[in-house]
């Protein structure tokens, strides 16, 4: 027990000696793909697609801020907030009922769909050679969900609140001065499956400022009882991390 005791001291108090925190600020443009919704999920309810039914209002530009800390060379914890939202408009194709609520067709609808995360992390590096890097880990991920339709004069909305664990990966491999990476959150199984990847380069522009850019995909969804939505968002990505 003493042994464990000191143990946990020494990490403790030997952990930021080695620590390093990093600010990770991350933008861009994101185009929709299918966006496939049918509330509730039950025959009574017209499955439609808001993507490819009505017209994205765009340009959509994607904020993700993420924070992280390095300690004891192997072990990083980030918090992520990634804010996401798409509006669209035009007439319903058909006579769509969504949430107990008729939208004849050919009526002007506004659509809204939200889609904000906030997530922490764990991951520990399992290579750290001169040239590779991979790192696996978990993520605790709360989503804060809404889909809208409304018109003039009536409008009706689905939120949704939950809890979602997920496997993290990184992976790297170091070029003379830059870097390419793949790194995400990501899990299926069940009713649903959540995936959020990032594959890109990244490049030192002072000792402690690089910049990135790639490509990111959001892919999932859910298919239970009061739910049915899957959908998939391409993002060009570039960034900015600040390390200390």
């Amino acid at each position: 027990m003493k042994k464990l005791i000191f143990s946990l001291l020494f990490l403790v108090g030997f952990a930021p000696l080695h620590a390093q925190l990093s600010l990770d600020i991350e933008s861009g443009l994101a185009f929709q793909g299918y966006n496939e919704v049918r509330i509730p999920n039950e025959s009574s309810a017209t499955k439609f697609d808001l993507n490819k039914d009505f017209d994205l209002q765009g340009p959509v530009i994607p904020l993700r801020i993420r924070v992280g800390y390095t300690f004891a060379e192997r072990n990083h914890i980030s918090l992520l907030y990634a804010p996401l939202g798409i509006d669209y408009q035009g007439p319903a194709p058909f006579d769509i009922y969504y949430q107990g609520t008729l939208f004849a067709r050919g009526e002007e609808i506004d659509g809204y769909y939200k889609f904000n995360s906030y997530r922490i992390t764990y991951r520990r590096s399992l290579i750290t050679s001169e040239r590779w890097r991979l790192g696996l880990g978990f993520t605790a991920k709360i989503r804060d969900a809404r889909i809208k339709l409304g018109t003039d004069g009536v409008s009706a909305k689905k939120d949704d609140l939950g809890f979602v664990p997920l496997l993290n990966i990184y992976t790297a491999y170091k070029f003379e001065n830059w870097r390419i990476f793949l790194k995400g959150d990501g899990l299926a199984g069940g009713p649903g499956r959540a995936f959020d990847f990032f594959l890109g380069g990244r490049i030192p522009l002072t000792k402690n400022l690089a910049m990135k850019a790639g490509y990111r995909i959001l892919e999932g969804g859910a298919d239970v009882e009061e739910v049915y939505n899957f959908t998939v968002i391409h993002f060009v990505d570039i960034g900015v991390i600040w390390q200390l």
